[in-house]
């Protein structure tokens, strides 16, 4: 032993359910922040499309079939590939949701896909980019 003593002041309060909770002067530490889905989604479409141009799997419906999804939800992902690179970059870095649900869905995205010229899809994406 080293012979360091620590003096501190403690009080403790009432927690949840009544059990008795130390605290400290300390904050608690700030919720973690999350990456937003349209970003994994985003990510997950790239990757997907290297699986099956490096041969790992054979089409989408084996993907659907690995990742436990229907064959839709793989197009869905798949149709995000659709997007001009410009807005598929601006996914990929979109910031950290700090709290509560997040600001863009998929499903919003979903208008812009279905559009095949990339002007068109990059005025959209500025009426509902974040």
């Amino acid at each position: 032993m080293s012979g360091v003593t620590i003096k501190s002041k403690v009080h403790f309060g009432r927690g949840q359910r009544s059990k008795k909770q130390l605290r400290t002067g300390v904050e608690p530490p700030p919720a973690p922040r999350r990456l937003p889905r349209v970003a994994k989604l985003m990510a997950l479409a790239v990757r997907f499309e290297g699986l099956l141009n490096d041969g790992v799997v054979a089409n989408q419906a084996e993907l659907a079939t690995l990742g436990h999804v229907s064959r839709a939800r793989v197009t869905q992902i798949m149709n995000l590939l659709n997007l001009a690179p410009d807005i598929q970059e601006e996914l990929l870095f979109l910031p950290p949701v700090e709290q509560g649900k997040d600001t863009l869905t998929e499903r919003d995205l979903r208008a812009i896909v279905a559009v095949a010229d990339w002007r068109k899809q990059r005025r959209k994406w500025k009426k509902i980019a974040v």
